[in-house]
């Protein structure tokens, strides 16, 4: 009976592990290669999935998702002979199985020397300074090299960034200085520019005062002139009105004297001839009195320039006071 129960365990064995080879489980986004006798059979799809055991066997699982792979910097020589390294990215995704699995050895491997051989080809047709602008028109022009060789191998390439771009580090120090002297130069142009704007304000600003400075000057001495032309219309209009004569008009003399007379320099002043016949009639009304006396002189002499019909004038001298 023992070598009949051993013989039953070997067969419950041998069914355990024919199942387990039979049934093959598939995840989402993946595939399966299989062979029969060491050859290419069918693929296998995401679930469950029967094959014959001990007659086909799974020879590769792929992962058909997008995947990135970033590349180790690569010296790179530009076309003024400047070596620059250049760090990649490259996202993929198999769509093609079988051809990935049979069409290359290692199509993670000859992916990368596609990339280096092909970025060393673009770069060498660039100076530095291309180089360090165009990121986008290399990105394309790789991205399409790359689409176009591994289209065979069932990968289809979606993207390719360039990571950095690193010249030397004399290069580097250099372009540091430049743009440091070129964000200075900025700099000093925009103080410039503030400087010659504000100045620019300011004389605007002093010529509109200006203009309304004179404008209100020219105003006011003209509101001033339309007052004392009016004043003196006034006057003249109540002195036509009020009909004064001569001897009114030589008492509004007298009581001005005194206010012409104020001051040091004021040694001589001129007098109508007609205030002096005025004088003349007042002081015969008045019972012979002397308008000057009362300033400390006696007759006023009549100096050059009357003659003598009411129509010049006379110059006389005043006294000094005391």
């Amino acid at each position: 009976m023992q070598p009949i129960i051993i013989v039953l365990i070997i067969l419950v064995v041998l069914v355990f592990i024919a199942l387990i080879k039979t049934i093959q489980v598939i995840p989402q986004a993946s595939a399966a290669i299989v062979e029969r006798f060491g050859r290419y059979t069918r693929t296998l799809n995401a679930g469950l999935n029967i094959v014959v055991p001990f007659i086909d066997s799974i020879r590769n699982r792929i992962d058909l998702r997008e995947q990135v792979v970033p590349f180790p910097p690569q010296p790179v020589i530009t076309q003024d002979n400047l070596v620059v390294n250049i760090d990649t990215v490259i996202y993929y995704q198999v769509t093609d199985a079988r051809a990935a699995t049979y069409e290359v050895a290692s199509y993670i491997q000859a992916i990368e020397q596609l990339t280096v051989t092909t970025l060393r080809n673009i770069i060498g047709g660039m100076d530095l300074e291309r180089t360090l602008t165009s990121r986008e028109e290399i990105n394309a022009a790789l991205r399409g090299v790359l689409d176009e060789a591994t289209g065979k191998w069932g990968i289809r390439v979606n993207r390719v960034e360039l990571k950095a771009i690193e010249p030397p580090t004399s290069i580097q120090d250099s372009m540091e200085k430049q743009m440091r002297a070129d964000r200075d130069k900025r700099a000093a142009i925009l103080t410039a520019e503030g400087i010659r704007q504000s100045q620019i304000l300011t004389a605007e600003g002093e010529k509109q005062s200006a203009i309304l400075r004179a404008e209100g000057e020219a105003k006011a001495a003209a509101l001033r002139a339309e007052g004392e032309a009016q004043a003196i219309r006034t006057v003249f209009e109540s002195i036509h009105a009020g009909d004064a004569d001569q001897k009114l008009l030589a008492y509004q003399y007298l009581q001005m004297l005194p206010k012409i007379a104020e001051g040091d320099a004021n040694k001589l002043w001129i007098v109508p001839s007609e205030i002096g016949d005025a004088l003349k009639g007042l002081s015969g009304a008045m019972g012979n009195f002397n308008p000057m006396a009362g300033m400390g002189g006696g007759t006023v002499p009549k100096q050059g320039g009357g003659n003598g019909n009411g129509n010049g004038t006379e110059r006389r001298e005043q006294p000094p006071i005391d």
